[in-house]
């Protein structure tokens, strides 16, 4: 693109601005244009009105906005309707966003239009720019600009005249201009993806394409798409936390990587992996709907119900999105909602999958250091009890048999009065909401203590507060204010906390806080005591006696 073709992006950049101010002052405009007749009419009723006044017709309104631009030579603006000046009229600029555009008057600046066509019989002192429609230049169309139309053509008379250039940017594409435009009036402004009016067969090419790849994923993918089904029917509400929780730390995620010079280069492929996600999401939620319908269908006394395959599941779930999608001002509603819900089963399946495999791991290298140490030395055979001593065996000079009276005196195993302290357990009361407040308070005072001293990272006291709570939720099992009030965070599984599920949990805190602080709140309504990140995490906040040793 040259200059030129920037200047018209420009116009159309104005001409967009003037269409929103037009939508803001149009309901003033209508409310003025009755007292203005009625004004008009008193004056002639006084005797006192002039001969323009005298003169002025009485038609509709979209006459009298016409007869008030030309007369002052204003802006002439229309919003979802069509823009004309007359001949003989004459305005500052033209433009109309969904709705056609016909010029026979003077236009000193440019003509615009949105989503329509113009037709131009008439003398312009600027540009003429279509988006998404076709420009048509009359035998006395004059256009001292350019004439540039997006995504529309071009149709001109051989005595028309252009003083600058005429471009077509990107050409006449199947989406305009009929194809879009139909979508925008019968889709869009209901609020919608789909309709069944004309003009919208690439639009149902569109959806029936996408119902074909979430086809090609269950069969491709069975045993992902059934785990995160699976997921999704047995932790709901995890799954919803966990696509909250996503969708807010996605965008500071890019951020971070852009900001960055190591990772722009991460950019593409983390657009490219949410892409995947996304798709994967959505072929969930269908199959959890075909599901659904199909377990409704076959649940009854002389039947069981056994599980289809995700295909069959995806097919039938799509056949039902699909009617969703054609009700007014719902189907955006349920197009945005199916795929927030199986993002965040996508997700928080993964989370699942991680914390498994450290589990795994973790029960792997147990199992490991329980075997090296009940292995005997090489070449030792354990006695078997009852058996006598070899013949010919002499024991050796010191060694003296126990008897009966005097049994051998067993060394007690290191660390066995620890070993026998009862353990910190789920079982232990749980920490109710105003005990765990204030301890949060006493760590956001003593972080803010110390970001204070910090003047340089004044303004990251949140992700501090974060940081040190997974730090010292991992090396102490809790932080300086729980320690004060005996609370410790420990995991539902009965495992230690590793820094995974430290990191997951003080992430977790974000959207706990963010959603006007409901997370924390939760505490109080919970019958577990759990907060939103406790959920996420798998983790609980219990009250430790005195007589435990600390974390």
């Amino acid at each position: 693109m040259n200059i030129s073709t920037f200047r018209s992006l420009g116009v159309l950049m104005a001409a967009l601005m003037c269409a929103a101010g037009a939508g803001v002052l149009a309901p003033l405009a209508v409310d003025a244009a009755p007292t203005e007749q009625t004004d008009r009419s008193a004056a002639s009723a006084a005797g006192t009105g002039t001969e323009a006044d005298a003169a002025a017709p009485s038609t509709s309104d979209s006459a009298q906005r016409q007869h008030v631009h030309a007369r002052h030579g204003e802006d002439v603006v229309d919003i979802a309707d069509d823009s004309v000046l007359e001949a003989g009229k004459e305005a500052d600029s033209v433009v109309s966003v969904f709705g056609n555009t016909r010029v026979e008057g003077t236009v000193r600046s440019d003509v615009v239009s949105v989503f329509g066509n113009d037709y131009i019989d008439n003398k312009v002192g600027g540009d003429a720019v279509s988006v998404f429609g076709n420009v048509e230049l009359g035998p006395h169309a004059a256009i001292a600009g350019d004439v540039v139309t997006i995504f529309g053509e071009l149709t001109r008379d051989p005595l028309a005249t252009i003083g600058g250039e005429s471009r077509s940017v990107f050409g006449h594409h199947l989406l305009a201009p009929t194809g879009l435009r139909s979508w925008i009036e019968h889709c869009l402004l209901y609020g919608r993806p789909l309709s069944l009016a004309g003009g919208l067969g690439w639009a149902w090419g569109l959806a029936l394409s996408l119902f074909a790849l979430y086809l090609c994923i269950a069969v491709v993918f069975r045993g992902g798409v059934e785990s995160c089904v699976e997921t999704f029917e047995r932790h709901p509400g995890a799954s919803i936390l966990a696509a909250l929780l996503a969708g807010l730390l996605t965008p500071l995620v890019l951020i971070l990587l852009c900001v960055t010079i190591i990772g722009i280069a991460a950019v593409p492929f983390a657009v490219m992996g949410l892409v995947c996600i996304a798709l994967l999401g959505k072929t969930v939620i269908l199959a959890w709907l075909g599901r659904a319908a199909l377990r409704l269908r076959g649940n009854d006394a002389s039947s069981t119900y056994t599980v289809p395959h995700p295909a069959l599941a995806v097919l039938v779930g799509g056949l039902i999105v699909l009617a969703l999608y054609l009700v007014p001002f719902f189907g955006f509603l349920f197009y945005n909602l199916l795929g927030f819900l199986g993002f965040g089963a996508v997700v928080y399946t993964a989370i699942l999958g991680l914390r498994a495999r450290q589990e795994a791991r973790t029960a792997t290298a147990a199992g490991r250091s329980g075997m090296s140490g009940a292995v005997p030395p090489t070449g030792a055979v354990p006695p078997t009890a009852g058996a006598a001593p070899p013949t010919g065996a002499v024991p050796p000079p010191d060694a003296v048999p126990p008897t009966e009276s005097a049994p051998a005196a067993a060394t007690p195993p290191p660390f066995a009065a620890a070993a026998a302290s009862p353990a910190v357990t789920a079982d232990l009361p749980r920490a109710g909401f105003w005990i765990r407040m204030i301890a949060l308070l006493i760590d956001v005072v003593l972080v803010g203590a110390c970001t204070h001293l910090l003047h340089s990272v004044s303004n990251a006291h949140l992700v501090l507060l974060a940081a040190y709570g997974a730090i010292m939720w991992k090396l102490r099992g809790s932080t300086v204010g729980g320690i004060v009030f005996d609370l410790r965070v420990i995991r539902l599984d009965g495992r230690d906390m590793d820094w995974e599920t430290a990191i997951i949990r003080a992430l977790s805190c974000f959207l706990s806080l963010v959603v006007a602080g409901l997370g924390f709140f939760w505490i109080a309504f919970d019958p577990a005591n759990q907060a939103w990140h406790d959920k996420i995490a798998g983790t609980v906040v219990v009250r430790v006696p005195k007589s435990l040793p600390p974390g």
